[in-house]
């Protein structure tokens, strides 16, 4: 070749390198020749991606697309077939199939380049191609069984056989490498083997003839092991069958055999489960003979009996509780901290030394817990009342773990009582009673709010004051007693101080007032005049309390006569406002509309026949066009009506200013400070006209005093004119 370039990949995630390998050497002629080696190329066996691309060839004779390339060889045009291919054009050679190194090991093939007429452009180069082993053949064992024999008591350590195996994949690497093991865990006691060479040795253990077995505690049913019989009757026969019997070392029966029917082996299972704390070995005599009897011509054997050694196998096992339920108790509104109760487990595992922890698995409400080394259980939380918990008791699941392998959980419940407190005191319900002045007496009614034992019977007694000295009490029963006057009691009121106590350990007291209106009562036993009585708490009113109330009264009386005063003064201090700030000097209340018309000479202005006769002139309707003075121009506006009165109470004196403006300015009205269409009033009037007052010449001729009297808007015409 004169060059060849090879591209290799190293797997379909990397592309690799062209890797150049020249090889010069001299002819004869002393002449350089050059030469491309192609090195063998690598690739896996079981290699399912494919088409996969392993090397490129190239020629540097022509131009590219003037060479074509070829392959032949095993694997191509050879057996196995189409196992390689190769682009004519680009030069590069593909895996088509998944190869077997067990099978190929290696392909040599040939590499041809020609041009485009067929004329070979180099020398054919050697392609070949190593398939590179992978570990996908299991070993075999040379012979389904192998034999071995040692005798009774040998030493530890004696040869006994050697087990030989083969493996299909490469020698030379470690998917051919082998290691031995022995399956059964029986026979790990009592043989040995070498890992790489397959040899069979005794253990440390002499061997004993008996049979030596072993079985985890607590697993009733379990099968023990195995009693291996023989027999030359042909098999499957009722001849063939054994029948085996335990004599001795099971007082208990603990354990059954029974006989297998395929291999006639005797199956020693457990029928019931074994304790190691209690007993940890067993050696059993057992007895086989025929299901079916010899026959008499057959020579009598001596009796064929084996002895079976079981150890019993130590496993962890769930620490217990003693007591299940575990009770406790509380009282009810106990502080945090409080024991409740001191739950204890035990773990049977006593020949292994663990250690137990607690913890609470369903404590909903979260009042307690509970100390994860001692089991002390005790309250987080003040206990709340008794009546919240049904039937006064709360139940929690507490859990004790140990450390083993696995680790295992053991569970009680916790049953905790929740014990009644004495924290209330009786009452009389209710605390106010009506006495017909006739009556015998009143019947009162305790109650407690605590249960049993700290609640009735109560006691009841009269109070130390003077104002029990008309009254009796004469108990009826646990929870009543009647109240009597003692003679004649007047009409009204009466507060009878009474002390009652329950039955707790130790007793409560309360002193209660007891309102008692005594009045005169109809036939059916009714008061005909109410007299009020004073309804307190349920405890009845104390005179503090009374008088507590009482001073509340008077202060919201107090601030209700406050705010009604204060309402008053702001209300007159508004309309002063609205009056002017000065009644002095009132000139600056009059207001100058610039209008000079009116009175008697203004009879252009105005239709004045509206006045003298109204029911000729009705006012126009609210949707018709409002009346216009004569004098008023033509295309004056005319103001909108209604108007909006303001919002705050203070704008009050500029919106009359305003309403006052408008209606100056407004042509549909008469000349005067109203909109408003007066009735006629006939002719004449009892009181002069103030147009007199320009008739004289001399203001002294003119008395003005009797402004005074008019009021205080004239007061200021009066000192003006006045004398």
């Amino acid at each position: 070749w004169g060059e060849l370039l090879l591209l290799a990949l190293a797997s379909d995630s990397r592309i690799g390198t062209p890797v150049l390998n020249p090889w010069h050497r001299k002819d004869s002629s002393g002449r350089v020749k050059r030469a491309w080696v192609i090195p063998p190329i690598s690739v896996s066996e079981n290699h399912k991606r494919l088409p996969h691309l392993l090397v490129q060839i190239k020629s540097d004779k022509q131009q590219p697309g003037g060479v074509i390339y070829s392959i032949k060889g095993p694997g191509v045009d050879e057996e196995p077939k189409d196992i390689f291919s190769i682009e004519k054009l680009s030069g590069k050679v593909y895996l088509n199939t998944m190869l077997d190194r067990e099978k190929n090991n290696r392909f040599r093939l040939k590499a041809f380049a020609l041009d485009l007429s067929g004329v070979p452009l180099e020398d054919p180069t050697d392609l070949e191609i190593v398939v590179m082993d992978q570990n996908d053949n299991r070993p075999l064992f040379r012979q389904k069984a192998f034999t071995g024999r040692v005798v009774e008591g040998a030493a530890p350590g004696t040869f006994v056989m050697k087990v030989e195996a083969s493996d299909a994949d490469d020698p030379e690497t470690d998917n051919a490498a082998l290691k031995f093991s022995i399956l059964e865990p029986k026979a790990r006691d009592v043989f040995r083997i070498d890992e790489a060479s397959g040899e069979i040795r005794t253990a440390e253990v002499a061997l004993d003839r008996e049979f030596s077995m072993e079985v985890p505690e607590n697993r009733r049913g379990a099968v023990v092991g195995r009693v291996p019989v023989q027999d030359k009757d042909f098999p499957g026969s009722p001849n063939w069958l054994a029948k085996f019997t335990i004599l001795e070392g099971d007082p208990e029966g603990a354990f059954a055999i029974q006989t297998d029917p395929l291999t006639n082996d005797g199956l020693i299972s457990l029928a019931k489960a074994l304790d190691y704390e209690e007993r940890n070995r067993f050696e059993l005599l057992i007895s086989v003979q025929n299901q079916s009897p010899l026959e008499l011509t057959a020579p009598k054997p001596a009796r064929s009996l084996a002895t079976a050694r079981v150890r019993v196998a130590d496993v962890n096992e769930a620490p217990f509780f003693k007591e299940n339920p575990w009770k406790g108790s509380v009282s009810e509104g106990a502080p945090p901290g409080t024991q409740v109760a001191h739950c204890h487990a035990s773990d049977p595992d006593t020949h292994q030394a663990q250690e137990l922890w607690y913890s609470l698995a369903s404590d909903q409400d979260r009042w307690l817990e509970v100390d994860p080394e001692s089991g002390l259980v005790q309250t987080r939380l003040t206990v709340p009342p008794r009546a919240t918990f049904p039937g006064g008791g709360y139940a929690v699941r507490i859990l004790a773990s140990d450390n083993g392998t696995p680790p295992l959980t053991g569970t009680a419940t916790l049953s905790v009582e929740v014990l009644e407190v004495n924290d209330h005191a009786p009452f009389l319900l209710p605390a106010a009673r009506e006495l017909c002045s006739r009556g015998d007496g009143l019947l009162l009614t305790a109650t407690d709010e605590d249960l049993a034992p700290h609640a009735e019977p109560f006691s009841f007694r009269l109070g130390p004051t003077p104002m029990t000295g008309n009254w009796t009490l004469s108990r009826t029963n646990g929870t009543h007693v009647l109240l009597r006057p003692q003679g004649e009691v007047p009409e009204g009121l009466h507060v009878v101080p009474l002390l009652l106590s329950d039955s707790g350990n130790p007793p409560l007291q309360r002193e209660q007032l007891l309102n008692v209106s005594v009045c005169e009562c109809d036939e059916w036993g009714s008061c005909r005049i109410q007299v009020a009585a004073v309804a307190g708490a349920v405890a009845g009113l104390s005179f503090g309390a009374l008088m507590v109330i009482l001073s509340s009264v008077v202060l919201l009386l107090c601030l209700v006569l406050l705010v009604a005063t204060w309402e008053r003064a702001r209300r007159q201090a508004f309309r002063k406002g609205l009056l002017g700030g000065s009644q002095d000097d009132l000139r600056d209340n009059v207001l100058n509309y610039n209008e000079q018309g009116g009175g008697e000479e203004d009879q252009d202005a105005y239709d004045l026949n509206q006045l003298r006769n109204p029911d000729l002139f009705p006012p126009p309707s609210p949707l018709g066009k409002p009346l216009r003075r004569r004098d008023a121009p033509y295309a004056f506006a005319v103001p909108q009506f209604p108007r909006r009165m303001p919002s705050c109470p203070s704008d009050i004196e500029d919106f009359i200013h305003e309403g006052l403006e408008a209606a100056d300015s407004d042509p549909s009205v008469p000349p005067y400070d109203t909109a408003l269409i007066y009735d006629f009033e006939g002719d004449g009037s009892a009181g002069g006209s103030l147009s007199s007052i320009l008739s004289s010449v001399a203001d002294q001729d003119q008395d003005y005093d009797y402004l005074n009297d008019w009021g205080p808007r004239f007061r200021r015409l009066a000192e003006l004119y006045g004398n």
